[in-house]
């Protein structure tokens, strides 16, 4: 950290840019952006008067965004050199790499893809600078309307700031959300391929470009979400905003909750079709993807098919706490595989597919211990679903002692449907970030500094446990709602105001306030159904008790 009593005082019209000059010759990893007293900020702002700055690098998480979106910038700026009528729009992370469609051809051949790299590729050996300026913001509007790029336009329109920062780079022009490099020529980190339709943009990630993993599961739950997105009218935020202010909240609400409603149904009815050889159903999704809100609608839909699901929770069994795994730091590791009786697990599936009774265990969180034959005994019929839902649900080891085909499995995301435009996405984390800021708070009483805190080992342990199980699923559901950021908002922005400039946390406290006031708030709650998946973070859920715990 620089500060002013460490370092020689800067003078606050010296740009970050000259300043990381001075740095990066003595440092190992490329400087990105800074970090002026925790906020977050492109390398092309004056240093003004600061107490204290750090520099954001290319190996870390914000980092890694700031280096694909400059990258987007290069490609954008390709494609409007070569082809000055197409557009580049981005859709979502897949494969390992951030997928795109270029609008404007017949098809996206390879020929094609590979002009455009090539042309990328050009443009880093040239070392263009990309310059940041400051323009009105109804200048700004009217330069994007003139270029057709309406949603653009509405989104600067929106924003309360009266000066606009755009980027340029040769012939092209963009507002982008986040901070960017300010040359082309350390972007030559990417790889460029074809992919269904469209484009895959592979960029660098903790020192390497990750290498391509077909996903056509995840890819089809993504497709389905952009097609739900069209029928909803409503591709980026400047859509949501509208419905928002012409007074129609309660109609994308409800079209929003029965597309869920529907695929729901057309899960419940796939397991009915296949009920007589898969029994199991099996439910896993990373942190608040709303799981346990689906497992009860499905509940719902299969009683309607006529079936009568029971649930086993994965909590009680649990072994004792003497042999519960730790984590590096010496903590319970709840979330390990080994931190369940397996093999206890697994015998009391197999009796209960054989038709007898079992006596289910029961976890005592207070002492620790696993207390055997702590139910009244349970027995199913033959064409009775037995549904678990944890993170684990997916890895086969979990269920090692039942053949696959007698499995039916279900992975449950929340990937938002909705772009801030058509270069600026909604990252999928942040909008489950926030749910789990909110619901923490609702019913944990955690402050957002403590959500924050833990929030990068979360999502380790969902690069570990869930996400390498994903394309097993036989059903993929998107828990995602387009309006949810809107109704959100309100409950998040208070909790993360609490958060104080002396935290680490304060930086990304701040972005995500920034990302929230893009948003025009839904303020009538009344009007989203008590069953919604976003119930389960926000309050009055059918589901749920005024603690948060499930009804029995």
């Amino acid at each position: 950290m620089i500060t002013r009593e460490n370092h020689a005082s800067y003078p606050p019209d010296r740009l970050l840019t000259d300043i990381r000059d001075e740095f990066q010759p003595g440092e190992k990893r490329l400087i990105v952006a800074a970090v002026l007293d925790g906020l977050e900020t492109d390398l092309q702002t004056p240093v003004g008067t600061y107490d204290h700055f750090d520099w954001v690098y290319l190996d870390s998480v914000s980092g890694a965004r700031i280096y694909r979106q400059s990258v987007v910038f290069l490609l954008v700026t390709a494609v409007k050199e070569l082809y000055p009528e197409a557009e580049v729009i981005v859709r979502f992370t897949a494969n390992k790499g951030l997928y795109c469609d270029i609008n404007g051809f017949t098809a996206i051949t390879p020929s094609i893809v590979s002009k455009i790299g090539e042309r990328m590729k050009s443009i880093v050996a040239e070392d263009r600078p990309i310059i940041k300026r400051h323009l009105p913001r109804e200048e700004a509007v009217a330069l994007f309307k003139q270029s057709r790029q309406i949603a653009k336009a509405n989104l600067i329109a929106a924003i309360p700031q009266e000066t606009v920062s755009i980027y340029y780079c040769g012939i092209a022009y963009d507002y982008l959300y986040s901070a960017m490099l300010d040359t082309t020529g350390v972007l030559g980190e990417f790889i460029l391929e074809p992919c269904d339709a469209g484009v895959l943009l592979r960029t660098v990630e903790h020192g390497v470009i990750p290498v391509r993993i077909e996903q056509p599961k995840f890819h089809q739950i993504l497709t389905e979400s952009k097609r739900w997105a069209a029928i909803l009218h409503c591709d980026y935020l400047p859509d949501l905003n509208r419905y928002v202010r012409q007074g129609k909240s309660g109609e994308i609400v409800r079209v929003s909750e029965a597309l869920h409603e529907k695929k729901i149904a057309e899960i419940a009815d796939e397991i009915k079709k296949h009920i007589q050889e898969r029994r199991i159903v099996l439910i896993a999704g990373p942190s608040s993807s709303g799981k346990t809100s689906f497992a009860q609608r499905l509940k719902v839909q299969l009683r309607v098919n006529g079936l009568e699901p029971v649930s086993i929770s994965l909590d009680n069994y649990f072994v004792d706490r003497e042999r519960t795994p730790l984590t590096p730091d010496g903590k319970y590791n709840y979330e390990a595989l080994d931190a369940l009786d397996l093999p206890l697990f697994n015998r009391h599936l197999l009796e209960l597919l054989a038709g007898h009774e079992i006596l289910l265990p029961r976890y005592d969180f207070i002492t620790g211990k696993q207390e055997l034959n702590a139910s009244e005994p349970v027995s199913i019929d033959p064409v009775q679903p037995i549904i678990l839902e944890g993170i684990h649900a997916l890895n086969e080891t979990l269920t090692a002692a039942v053949p696959r085909g007698q499995k039916f499995k279900i992975y449950i995301s929340a990937l938002t449907q909705l772009n801030m435009d058509a270069h600026n996405r909604i990252h999928t984390t942040d909008a489950r970030l926030l749910r789990r800021l909110v619901r923490d708070y609702k019913y944990r009483g955690a402050k957002a500094l403590r959500t924050l805190r833990i929030w990068p080992i979360v999502r380790q342990g969902e690069e570990t446990n869930i996400f390498p199980f994903q394309e097993d699923a036989d059903a993929v559901f998107n828990s995602a709602l387009i309006y949810e950021l809107a109704v959100l908002k309100k409950h998040a922005i208070p909790l993360l105001a609490d958060v104080e400039a002396k935290e680490p946390e304060y930086t990304s406290a701040q972005e995500l306030l920034t990302f929230l006031t893009y948003f025009d708030s839904i303020d009538e709650e009344d009007i989203i159904p008590n069953n919604s998946i976003l119930r389960e973070f926000i309050g009055s859920s059918c589901f749920f008790d005024r603690a948060g715990d499930l009804k029995t």
